[in-house]
């Protein structure tokens, strides 16, 4: 098989982490007879300093045409003078996501065993937890119209109906693989758009019943995150809600370096990254963790090219890699960044 996509190293420790995923893709193309071909191209601020915007139009062709993208980070202070549009972020995450119709972002919590006593819960709470949040990321207050007047400034948050049906429609039928349960969160005791939310989400449940449908507020789900993280399957929430509670969700895993993210469309359009930041601070000295960026190349392989099998065999090796402290220095290994890949593409190729 042919696995073609869209390398997007972008700044900071991005280019280090996807050198280390490379490698492990390397190692699993040639264990399962697959050919690999990584279109590199700029986003960001490498894109900026080199072509004077963070979205080249050949960089957006790429992805548009391969349908697989794996993305390092985007961003840093070097760039942080700019405004709107012409920042690394706003200018690159926002227009691919809007553009691609990258509509549903998953990230999952699932804390790896040699990781949950770096977690501030106790184990007995995190003992157990698996589940995934579903993330709108198209709609809601961060894509509305705002700006400000004399009077101050405003966001506006606007969902319609078929945006909230189609990623239900997602997370009710990624519950259906896994615990048949779905909780969605919203805020309906206050706001319009959460009371349009949980209708729809109730009119799609209909559709779907073996899985049970949980409500809770935003505010509660904070707590019950932390509290009853074990109850939890396929969480769904709106777009600025889910960008909260990912966050809150990535600590009960002890490290935000073993995290991957999917954004999906309907079909096989994906873009997956890691969840951390480009870490400008610690960019070149071999000190970042690339596990995260490794797990997304897996999900990657998983959910745009329907490879199970060698997904599971980077995951297994990453599982392997944490066991036996073939990490990085902030796992408590001794590993530089591309070292780490090394090994677990060492581990896959055997």
């Amino acid at each position: 098989m042919n696995i073609n996509f869209t390398y997007l190293p972008g700044d900071g420790i991005g280019p280090e982490v996807g050198a280390a995923a490379l490698e492990v893709l390397e190692a699993v193309a040639s264990k399962f007879g697959h050919d690999l071909n990584a279109e590199e191209h700029l986003v960001g601020g490498a894109a900026i300093d080199a072509r004077g915007t963070p979205l080249p139009d050949e960089t957006f062709a790429s992805c548009e045409r391969t349908g697989a993208i794996l993305l390092g980070a985007v961003g840093g202070p070097k760039w942080d003078h700019l405004k709107g549009a012409d920042r690394p972020e706003l200018g690159s995450l926002l227009p691919l996501r809007k553009n691609l119709n990258l509509y549903a972002n998953i990230r999952p919590c699932k804390p790896y065993t040699a990781l949950i006593d770096r977690a501030p819960l106790k184990r007995e709470r995190l003992e157990g937890v698996d589940f995934i949040v579903m993330r709108e990321l198209t709609g809601g207050i961060y894509f509305g119209d705002k700006g400000r007047d004399e009077q101050g400034a405003f966001d506006m948050c606007r969902y319609s109906e078929s945006e909230v049906r189609r990623i239900a429609i997602k997370a009710f039928d990624l519950a259906m693989t896994r615990r048949r349960k779905v909780t969605s969160v919203d805020k309906s005791n206050v706001l319009e758009t959460s009371r349009l939310w949980r209708e729809t989400v109730i009119e799609v449940a209909k559709s779907y019943p073996d899985v049970e449908l949980e409500h809770l507020l935003v505010d509660a789900m904070t707590m019950h995150m932390l509290t009853r993280a074990q109850d939890f399957d396929v969480v769904l929430t709106e777009n600025m809600f889910g960008d909260i509670l990912t966050d809150e969700a990535s600590v009960l895993c002890g490290s935000m370096g073993v995290i991957p993210s999917a954004s999906l469309s309907d079909g096989k359009m994906g873009m997956f990254e890691p969840i951390h930041g480009s870490a400008p601070d610690i960019a070149g000295q071999g000190k970042a963790n690339p596990l995260a960026m490794i797990l997304s190349a897996a999900w990657m392989l998983r959910l745009s090219f329907d490879l199970g099998a060698e997904a599971d065999a980077i995951e297994h090796a990453v599982e392997a890699a944490l066991a036996g402290d073939h990490t990085t220095g902030d796992l408590g290994g001794g590993l530089t960044t591309f070292a780490v890949g090394q090994w677990i593409a060492g581990y896959v190729g055997r």
